[in-house]
Order: structure tokens, then sequence, then C-alpha cells
């Protein structure tokens, strides 16, 4: 009975560890100047609706294989650009919405 107990318990340890991270987590940008941006893909999925395809392989790859992209590149409609131009979702000229001091 106590194994029993424990399994259950194990199982809902991990199940809970799982779903805490959905989609990667949220990734932090470091932006010195005007602050980080932090990614919340929580958000992106389970808030709006997006699948992983949809970014990723592009506009993104991962993270660590993604190229600076400076906001004059977003403004023309790369990286977060793409989506966020004012009519799929708020504007990249929005500065405050993503940039956190």
């Amino acid at each position: 009975m106590k194994n029993i107990f424990l399994g259950i318990l194990i199982i809902f340890f991990l199940a809970t560890m799982v779903s805490a991270k959905i989609g990667g987590g949220d990734i932090t940008f470091e932006e010195k100047k005007f602050g980080n941006v932090i990614f919340s893909h929580e958000n992106h999925i389970e808030g709006i609706g997006l699948k992983c395809t949809d970014c990723h392989d592009s506009p993104y790859i991962t993270k660590e294989k993604h190229k600076k992209v400076t906001m004059a590149e977003m403004k023309k409609g790369q990286s977060c650009g793409a989506c966020h131009n004012g009519k799929n979702a708020f504007d990249v000229k929005d500065c405050k919405s993503c940039h956190k001091k």
C-alpha cells in the first residue's frame, strides 16, 4: 500500500513538472539599453492558440541558433515583426509591450 501511494505521488510530481514548462517555458532575450524581452511560450501556445510549427523552423529555429534581429528589421516584418505588425498582434513599435526594465 505504501509503494502504491509513493508511485502515485511520484507520477503526480512528474506530471506537474512537465506541465509547468509549456513549449519550452519562458525565454529571456537580454537587452541592456531598453530592457530584457521575455518571450512566453505559454502565452503564445495556450493564450493565443499557436502551434509550435507556426514559428519553428521559421521565423525561429531555437534561441541558440536564432540570429539577432534589429528593431528596424522587425518593423519590416522579420522575426517578431512577422506577427507583431499591428494587424495580427500589437505592433513592435509599442516598445513597453515587450521590453521590461
